[in-house]
């Protein structure tokens, strides 16, 4: 039998140095360390093999930046997407920054259907980084990428109304507006997007496009079927297809119709603010000639009623904020946004108008003769309350959504204006006169309404024929956002446009005529038909502004979920 010797190995002092020194090393290493030293190369993501592909070779360079692209032939509608942007981000359970629409299209005999996948398009002129009042976004310069900066967000979900694409999603847990941001810290790393690593059929990708290629193709409109038109905000996100689609191609939910959210603290600050702006124009087209004891009496009453609805207002505007306690904010994006105009604008509008309330009451008692002065806080309470009304208008043209276009905002807030300003100071005339003993009801009101009866009649019968024209959209063959607009009028919200109009012509027409045809005898029946019709004007416009947000169709990309 034969016996194999075994090599001596030599003891550990005869070892080289180098030996000796990767032994210590490895002493020396933590369990964590060991194991990543055990799976080879570590400089790049572990699952780097398997989405490179997906990423660039090179970061953006002068001119260019990151941008979605999404190869819609092997797209499947998994939502794995979704899901992978849910979790790696921490989203609450209705809360999401991707969807999965769907478009449809073709014959009975050949139907063609096509999934989408769409996020924050990262657009070159992003529209909620231009309205943001607080600056709460900002586009990086190298890389492209739109970025909410959640600490500085007071929650006025402005951005919401303005991106075309339904991308910022409101936290109201948090009191703030969230939204992709392209895993920039992953990106940053060298690793892909969750929802890039996570489509099965690497569906989408990460390229680097030419700023000035996109804006190129967002002039020839040509983005996907369906969706809001790229040139309001030049979106970057790229879809190929090999196919080509049929021409009448449209998201899946396209005939859908939804109603849209109220906003109720934006109801009451506008319906105030232009009832106050309002009534303080009527004061002075009342005092610009010749005045009577009886309107000199009431002037300053007037003023008061008006400043109280506007402080009013204001307090109200503040519940629509996320987070109110950061409402000083507001004027960081005064270069850019109208809604920081707004706010600037209503702020001196209010204390202007105080001043004014207060001078015309005790100007005749302390003999006030700073007659320049006088005329600056008058003018001064025009120029604010005026540009005020016509930032509330900006604001909603700069949306974009076609129900709020064109000329129609700016006449739905003058008519308003008017005319909850003809009924505010009739309204304050009785409260001055049930106050002051020495001036008689009946002599009061009758100057009054003789004076502006008429006047708040024919600016609500032009207002609610205004507004009733909406249903003529019914007859339009195509479905267009009027036309939804008019559905929603006449089915899911039928109720309040009756109760709407119901009251507007209570309110504006018919008790101001039973004001100028009857001759009340009592104060009582003065106070109450006053108040009545007061009441039902601030309640009829009320519900026009509701109208006024739950019936404005809000674009977004084709057929995504609406949670």
């Amino acid at each position: 039998m034969e016996l194999t010797l075994l090599p001596v190995l030599p003891d550990r002092g005869s070892l080289p140095s180098l030996v000796q020194e990767l032994l210590r090393e490895q002493n020396s290493l933590t369990a964590v360390e060991q194991f990543a030293n055990s799976v080879g190369d570590h400089s790049r993501p572990a699952q780097a093999k398997y989405y490179q592909a997906l990423l660039p070779a090179q970061p953006p360079g002068p001119g260019e930046q990151y941008a979605f692209e999404v190869d819609l032939d092997r797209c499947s509608g998994c939502k794995a997407c979704v899901t992978a942007c849910h979790a790696l981000n921490g989203l609450d359970e209705h809360e999401t920054w991707r969807d999965v629409g769907l478009l449809i299209g073709g014959t009975t005999a050949l139907p063609v259907i096509q999934h989408v996948t769409a996020a924050c398009h990262h657009c070159l002129e992003p529209a909620c980084m231009d309205v943001c009042p607080t600056r709460a976004y900002e586009k990086d310069a190298q890389t492209g990428i739109v970025k909410h900066l959640d600490d500085q967000c007071f929650g006025c979900q402005y951005c919401i109304l303005a991106c075309p694409y339904d991308v910022p999603k409101y936290h109201a847990g948090k009191g703030i507006v969230r939204k992709c941001d392209m895993c920039s810290d992953r990106l940053s790393a060298g690793e892909a997007p969750a929802c890039v690593q996570a489509c099965p059929h690497e569906a989408i990708r990460i390229s680097v496009v030419s700023q000035a290629d996109v804006a190129a193709d967002c002039e020839a409109t040509d983005f996907l079927p369906g969706a809001p038109d790229p040139q309001i905000t030049l979106p970057t996100t790229t879809y190929k297809t090999s196919r080509v689609f049929p021409r009448n191609m449209l998201p899946a939910d396209y005939h859908a119709v939804r109603v849209e959210e109220a906003h109720f603290p934006l109801i009451l600050m506008l319906v105030l603010t232009q009832l106050s702006v309002g009534a303080c124009f009527v004061n002075e087209w009342m005092f610009s000639g010749e005045t009577t004891p009886v309107l000199t009496s009431i002037r300053g009453w007037q003023m008061l009623t008006a400043v109280g609805f506007g402080f009013l207002a204001l307090g109200a505007s503040t519940l629509h904020l996320g987070r109110p306690h950061l409402a000083y904010r507001a004027l960081l994006g005064l270069r850019t946004s109208w809604l920081s105009r707004e706010i600037v604008a209503f702020g001196l509008f209010a204390p202007a108008a105080a001043a004014c309330s207060l001078g015309t009451m005790f100007q005749s008692a302390t003999g006030f003769a700073g007659v320049a002065v006088w005329l600056f806080v008058r003018a001064a309470v025009l120029v604010t309350g005026l540009a005020g009304v016509l930032c509330s208008v900006m604001i909603y043209y700069r949306t974009r959504r076609p129900t709020w276009g064109g000329t129609r905002t700016l006449w739905r807030f003058v008519g308003t204006s008017v005319w909850l300003g003809l009924s505010a100071t009739l309204f304050a005339a009785m409260l001055a006169t049930s106050v002051q003993s020495r001036l008689e009801f009946g002599t009061v009101m009758r100057e009054l309404v003789a004076l502006l009866g008429r006047p708040l009649m024919i600016c609500a019968a032009v207002k609610l024929a205004y507004e009733g024209a909406d249903l003529l959209h019914l007859l339009d063959r195509h479905q267009s956002p009027l036309k939804r607009l008019a559905l929603l009028m006449t089915r899911d919200l039928g109720g309040i446009a009756i109760a709407r109009f119901a009251l507007g012509t209570l309110g504006g027409i018919i008790l101001p005529w039973s004001l100028l045809a009857a001759d009340h005898d009592t104060p009582v029946q003065w106070m109450a038909t006053v108040t009545v019709m007061f009441v039902m004007s601030v309640a009829g416009e009320l519900l026009e502004r509701t109208l006024f947000f739950m019936t404005a169709v809000s674009p977004r990309m084709p057929g995504a979920v609406r949670t």
